[in-house]
């Protein structure tokens, strides 16, 4: 293994090693906030964070809310799980299993996503960030049929990949709020949006970016472990570096500012 290609690899751990802290925070957040909710049979605190939650009366919608909720702490907390080759190679049956579990809980939470912000309503964000978010839910879809695809068809390495990509849109909404906070860090303050409204050309932008921008690179990723040359290699290592750090700022932000 050359010199660049260890670098890339480091490169690409650390960004998993955060990404996966960040997450588990997320998901700890996801059970404590929530779970007290239900716990204290006072499901209304939910809307402290949901423009319209919780609605009395409105069965199907808090039903499709509850599991929505429930299945983004499962898929978050599973996700990392999936990627770590150690589990893979020391309990591969978990690993198939669990990834069944995943692929079944991504199609249920892209379903039930799309139904509550064009069904049961109430979502706060413009007509343009819906489209995105809907957006990325199909791409959880489409990524998720081809990992399953190339899984049956025992082509491992084609398998993975998309399995890869499939992390990445599922982790849409994740990246959403780490990219706003560290924005709103770097600008101090709400810049290009309405923080009341929630409208503004910069959350549209992030509403798409925060799926395509991360397989965009992922992209890259694999084009610099494909090839031969060194270059390549050591621009995306330091890409890769660059975009962690600010991950990081971002993940400080929204654990300080959303939730804790």
């Amino acid at each position: 293994m050359t010199q660049a290609d260890k670098m890339l690899n480091r490169a690409a751990t650390f960004w998993f090693l955060v990404a996966a802290l960040g997450q588990l925070i997320f998901v700890v957040y996801i059970v404590a906030f929530y779970g007290r909710g239900v716990i204290a049979g006072d499901l209304m605190l939910w809307n402290k964070v949901l423009a319209a939650g919780y609605v009395p009366g409105n069965t199907m919608g808090n039903a499709a809310l509850a599991v929505h909720l429930l299945l983004a702490a499962v898929i978050t907390i599973a996700g990392p799980l999936q990627l770590m080759p150690q589990v893979r190679a020391l309990v591969p049956r978990f690993h198939r299993w669990s990834g069944r579990v995943y692929m079944v809980t991504a199609f249920i939470m892209s379903v039930t996503g799309i139904y509550l912000i064009w069904v049961k309503g109430g979502v706060v964000g413009s007509v343009v960030q819906h489209m995105g978010t809907s957006l990325n839910a199909l791409a959880i879809l489409l990524c998720g049929a081809m990992a399953l695809r190339y899984a049956m068809a025992r082509k491992i390495a084609i398998h993975r990949r998309w399995a890869i990509r499939l992390y990445l849109a599922v982790s849409g909404v994740w990246f959403f709020r780490v990219g706003l906070l560290f924005w709103l860090i770097v600008n101090k303050g709400p810049v290009g949006f309405d923080a009341k409204t929630f409208l503004g050309p910069f959350l549209d932008f992030l509403t798409f970016a925060q799926f395509l921008v991360p397989i965009g690179v992922l992209e890259l990723y694999f084009r610099a472990q494909d090839r031969p040359g060194t270059m390549a290699k050591f621009a995306v290592a330091a890409l890769l570096f660059v975009l962690t750090i600010a991950m990081g700022i971002g993940i400080f932000g929204t654990t300080m500012g959303m939730w804790l």
